[in-house]
């Protein structure tokens, strides 16, 4: 069969071939980033936002990508596993818990992150920041949270296994980051989870890593084996913590609890 020709002899792409390489080119786009909106995409790709939307809500109808609920980002979906190495079981509990960090921002107005261990630190995975009123962050995706001095990192640490914990701990002894020294004291590291794995959530009320807000942390835990952890966070000056504890703590745990993980 003949091959329709440029007049540099050529063959010519068909409409069909361009569409499913652009789509193609959007799917690896979203994989590499881990986690992106349709106009980042676009720029990405130097495609039109029209093109770039449509072959999105395509990827998303047949199962290849799916839009966070809290964010409007889109990421590769386990049925994209066996088309690079970029898919990321983390985005499993991320599919999972943006919902009910959707309505947990609206019951409780503060935003509110998902954050998964990743290399000695909690990184952002989901975030209400962007629809919260009473934010004063932004582009928090991907932003890697200490674990001595943040609730998320706190929290992880208190739940996780003793062995795994151990080993976290050496690792940030090695790393010997300045401001970390002062909670890697062993009798004040011992207290921080002795206290946290008691009350089954994290604070961080002191200014220790935002001098401007609190937040509290609770795990997402099944059968001792640690996915995550969700935050709220809010202004200091704004609200007491034992307030915020009355207010958010329960809330908290309760979509930690039900969660579907597996």
């Amino acid at each position: 069969m003949s091959k329709e020709r440029t007049r540099n002899g050529q063959p010519r792409q068909s409409e069909g071939v361009r569409a499913f390489k652009r789509g193609l080119d959007v799917l690896q786009e979203v994989n590499r980033s881990g986690g992106i909106r349709a106009g980042d995409v676009a720029r990405a790709l130097d495609l039109p936002r029209p093109t770039v939307y449509r072959l999105l809500e395509t990827l998303e109808e047949l199962g290849y990508v799916a839009r966070s609920a809290s964010d409007d980002r889109f990421r590769v979906t386990r049925l994209a596993l066996s088309l690079g190495d970029g898919y990321d079981p983390g985005v499993l509990i991320c599919q999972a818990a943006a919902p009910y960090l959707a309505e947990l921002s609206k019951t409780l107005v503060w935003p509110v992150d998902l954050s998964t261990y990743e290399n000695a630190a909690m990184v952002v995975q989901e975030t209400t920041h962007s629809r919260s009123p009473l934010s004063i962050d932004r582009g928090m995706i991907g932003k890697r949270l200490p674990m001595l001095r943040t609730s998320a990192g706190r929290a992880y640490l208190a739940t996780c296994p003793a062995r795994e914990r151990d080993l976290i701990v050496s690792h940030l002894r090695r790393i010997d980051e300045a401001d970390d020294r002062p909670f890697l004291d062993q009798r004040r590291l011992d207290q921080m989870i002795t206290e946290t794995a008691a009350r089954g959530y994290a604070i961080r009320s002191e200014g220790e890593y935002n001098p401007k807000t609190a937040s509290i942390a609770v795990p997402i835990v099944r059968n001792e084996i640690v996915f995550g952890c969700i935050s709220i966070i809010w202004i200091r000056t704004a609200l007491a913590i034992d307030k915020a504890i009355a207010d958010f703590a329960a809330p908290l745990r309760d979509a930690a609890a039900a969660i579907p993980v597996e």
